[in-house]
């Protein structure tokens, strides 16, 4: 009989975003695959994959609304008592609360993927800590001490805060960074010699760094510094954080940044870049964008946060800034838009340490080596030679 394995997560995109490698990894070494996440735009594409889909209405993104979020938890005790899966897999803040809280009442084997703690524990504000301190204890609730969940952190610096917060013991912590690039499709390619394009892609949230971003342009634009400044993504109506379309729209026209909107084929774009910005002011996991342009060979700008120093070692495959201070992100810019050499350095030095730490291959041996902790019978899986660095 096949193991059951599901997936919780609050957005299919997101699964097929950031899940996909592993669950194919999983299905292929004989696991039947179940994904429960609030379906979108990748419903037929995830049904295609041979994974059974089970639409998870009652979950909202961004709701503090206690009566719908026990709607929402109710739903995952629902299926999970109904489909009995050998194995679940939760991946960020909600999936973990509501999927530990119903795998420790159904005593369901479950891995819970930290990725990146977000806004809460990054902001001050009364209300934030205030939710904080809820939050906290309801981690705890969910996951401590139990034999049958493992916690797998995405960069150290959230690992050591659950320790030293006791929500979960040392004995249940892995450390499996990012969710993994795939080598081949992100290449290696040379940096365009036109004019520099400084990216920053992302979701255009206010959180993300782009208020800090548009004014480093501007500032590097006075100077009279030959250089575009792109940004790649989308808002997202759903975030408080959300940057207004009407104002993406006014900075495009008036020609402080260029809009390219939302885009899928991911390599190709971040092809056209000298240099990839990211100048987030929350706790990340391991910026996925981050990996894929260092495995591109880009050098790298982003913030001295949790998440984003993992991939960037300062001075080495780019420079980390003060979050929030936009002299100085604009001052780094301008160091390496005047420094082609470091540039191709920076870069070369960004695909070793993607080959070394963040590779799919290196992403699905761990996940599934803590599958077969958590259930000994779960199939080995046969990989791969790790590529080789171009």
């Amino acid at each position: 009989m096949k193991i059951k394995l599901l997936f919780l997560v609050t957005e299919d995109w997101y699964f097929w975003s950031h899940r996909l490698p592993v669950a194919r990894a999983a299905r292929d070494a004989g696991m039947e695959v179940y994904v429960m996440a609030r379906v979108n735009q990748h419903a037929d594409a995830i049904r295609e994959e041979g994974f059974r889909l089970i639409p998870w209405k009652g979950i909202a993104p961004g709701s503090a609304n206690p009566f719908r979020e026990l709607r929402a938890l109710a739903e995952v005790v629902k299926q999970y008592r109904s489909i009995r899966p050998d194995l679940v897999h939760h991946v960020h803040n909600k999936p973990i609360l509501y999927g530990g809280l119903a795998a420790r009442w159904c005593r369901i084997p479950a891995l819970n993927t930290v990725a990146g703690l977000g806004h809460v524990f990054a902001d001050k504000s009364l209300r934030m800590r205030a939710l904080k301190r809820v939050l906290l204890v309801l981690f705890r609730f969910a996951l401590k001490g139990s034999d049958r969940s493992l916690v797998a952190f995405q960069n150290s610096d959230d690992l050591e805060y659950f320790l030293d917060k006791q929500i979960i013991l040392p004995n249940q912590s892995l450390l499996i960074r990012g969710s993994g690039v795939d080598l081949d499709k992100f290449s290696a390619t040379p940096i365009p010699s036109s004019t520099p394009i400084v990216m920053l892609a992302a979701r255009l949230l206010w959180k993300k760094g782009v208020r800090e971003f548009v004014s480093a342009a501007e500032a590097i634009k006075r100077q009279k510094i030959d250089a575009r400044f792109v940004l790649v993504g989308d808002p997202d109506p759903n975030n408080p954080t959300s940057v207004p379309q009407s104002l993406l729209v006014q900075w495009h026209n008036d020609g402080v940044i260029e809009w390219w909107g939302r885009k899928t084929e991911m390599a190709k774009v971040l092809s056209q870049a000298t240099i990839i910005c990211l100048p987030s002011t929350y706790r990340e996991g391991v910026p996925k964008v981050l990996i894929e342009a260092a495995s591109c060979c880009r050098p790298i700008v982003t913030t001295d946060i949790a998440g984003c120093r993992d991939i960037v070692q300062d001075g080495e495959n780019g420079i980390l800034v003060p979050p929030g201070d936009s002299e100085a992100l604009a001052k780094a810019l301008c160091e390496l838009l005047g420094d082609r050499r470091l540039q191709e350095r920076m870069g070369k030095r960004g695909r070793q340490i993607v080959a070394d730490q963040f590779s799919e291959e290196y992403v699905i041996s761990e996940t599934l080596a803590a599958y077969r902790q958590l259930v000994p019978r779960c199939p080995a899986l046969i990989s791969n030679t790790l590529s080789q660095v171009t």
